[in-house]
């Protein structure tokens, strides 16, 4: 197959409805659940002190990184994820891949968390942005991707739209020249919407920027970062929670769900676009249950004397046996309570010398249960993946059912 720029003609009206309609008799319910999200997930992140928050966020991205590769078949262990994070890779050829692709994945998402995509998550520039910031930093075995029915290989560009036709299942995307008319579109719908309505639109954008496919690869990753994006901005998320976890939860679901929002219309009850808006909302109610399930989630995993039940629990056992040293938990302790932790407060903390205050900080930095900006800076907890079982239980699973 040869590279194609055609614009076959298709009618925008071909993706409507992009919104539930006001008059749908869906609406009621889920504009309360959106309320709901909006209450829920502002009050958690404003619980949390900031310490907590800072280190939780950063392991939400190796968590988001994980369950989104994942849907793609792509299973990365958390503990490979955060090596790469420091180029700690594995000798294995497809391992270290696997492990460049995560690396780029929580690059991308940090430049999200960070306010890259402010303003523009839904717009053609703000989406093209993050492919190329995304595939960018992917080694050359994964910038390949390959025609389903020809068998053609075809290389993924960092940040351009795709330049051949694609069918997705039963689903046949626009034609590559009519791409930019459809993103267009999709930008001016989703762009600059009220805050309950944006809550809502995020799973009808979801699932239309699937439907548009503008990538050659990687649509299903740049749909979840921008529904993480778009999340981050309407819902005060502060990124320490994570709609992907529960979309890979339930991946049978969640694709069925994507496979019946591409069906058309089904009678005169069912909106007045060419899809189907009953789907769209089905799919609209089962993405916001998924988003409250994944804020009670993480709720209930840093409820204050739970969190700290566990964290005293493993060093006091870590103590025992020798790994760490004695009096390592006032400073944690100290940490769950404060954020952030002097130095020059550790020693009136564990009662030591300067010296003996220094070597236990070490030995907790070491094992990657707190953190440290400098050797000068002050202490704050962090969460690393090697200790989520104990510290964060079921955060990650032992095995997921991607079938389906």
């Amino acid at each position: 197959m040869t590279k194609e720029t055609k614009d076959r003609g298709e009618s925008l009206g071909l993706m409507e409805p992009l919104l539930i309609s006001g008059s749908s008799r869906f609406r009621g319910e889920l504009i309360d659940m959106a309320v709901e999200l909006a209450q829920k997930s502002s009050g958690f992140r404003c619980s949390l002190p900031d310490g907590i928050y800072t280190a939780l966020s950063k392991l939400v991205r190796t968590m988001n990184c994980y369950y989104s590769n994942l849907i793609e078949d792509h299973n990365t262990h958390p503990t490979d994820i955060e090596r790469s994070m420091k180029e700690d890779y594995s000798d294995d050829p497809e391992k270290r891949d696997l492990q460049l692709e995560a690396k780029a994945h929580i690059v991308c998402q940090q430049w999200i968390d960070d306010g890259g995509l402010s303003g523009r998550v839904y717009t053609k520039d703000g989406l093209m942005e993050t492919h190329k910031r995304f595939c960018a930093l992917l080694p050359d075995d994964l910038l390949w991707t390959e025609n389903k029915e020809t068998g053609e290989k075809i290389r993924i560009v960092p940040g351009e739209l795709r330049t051949h036709d694609v069918k997705i299942g039963d689903h046949i995307a626009p034609s590559p020249g009519a791409l930019p008319r459809f993103i267009e579109r999709f930008e001016d719908v989703f762009t600059h919407l009220g805050k309950s309505e944006a809550i809502l639109a995020s799973a009808s954008a979801h699932h239309r920027f699937a439907w548009i496919h503008p990538f050659a690869d990687g649509n299903g990753r740049v749909g979840r970062l921008m529904s993480h994006a778009s999340m981050l901005e309407t819902l005060d998320t502060g990124g320490v929670w994570s709609v992907t976890r529960g979309l890979a939860r339930t991946v049978k679901d969640y694709k069925a769900h994507l496979k019946k929002c591409d069906l058309p219309r089904r009678n005169d009850l069912d909106g007045r676009g060419t899809l189907s808006e009953e789907a769209l909302a089905e799919f609209t109610r089962y993405f916001l249950e998924i988003c409250l399930d994944q804020v009670k989630f993480m709720e209930g995993l840093v409820q204050p004397e739970r969190l700290r039940y566990r964290i005293l629990s493993w060093a006091k056992e870590e103590v025992a046996m020798g790994d760490l040293p004695d009096k390592a938990a006032l400073i944690l302790d100290a940490l769950l309570y404060r954020g952030s932790l002097p130095r020059g407060e550790v020693k009136d903390i564990t009662g030591t010398s300067d010296r003996q205050a220094a070597r236990i900080s070490a030995s907790l930095i070491n094992f990657g249960a707190i953190s440290s900006e400098t050797h000068r800076a002050p202490l704050a907890l962090a969460f690393p993946a090697k200790l989520a079982d104990r510290w964060m239980p079921n955060l990650f699973p032992d095995k997921i059912d991607q079938t389906g």
